[in-house]
């Protein structure tokens, strides 16, 4: 059962021990993102391209320890 706690600092979400932890971990990951952005004057746009560049610099780094 999924439970959600609301109090004047925090939100509070309790799951089933049995749930998913790969889709747990990627709705945390949103949710750290989320936060992380919350104050930022960057466009989605910007972001986005920044990903981009992130993930091309680092497989230019590290594809030789995949691809033997």
């Amino acid at each position: 059962m999924l439970l959600v706690e609301r109090n004047t600092n925090e939100i509070v979400l309790r799951l089933p021990a049995d749930t998913d932890i790969f889709s747990v971990q990627r709705v945390l990951n949103y949710f750290k993102y989320k936060q992380t952005i919350k104050n930022s004057k960057a466009t989605e746009k910007e972001v986005e391209q920044l990903v981009t560049e992130s993930k091309t610099n680092w497989w230019k780094e590290n594809k030789n320890r995949f691809i033997k």
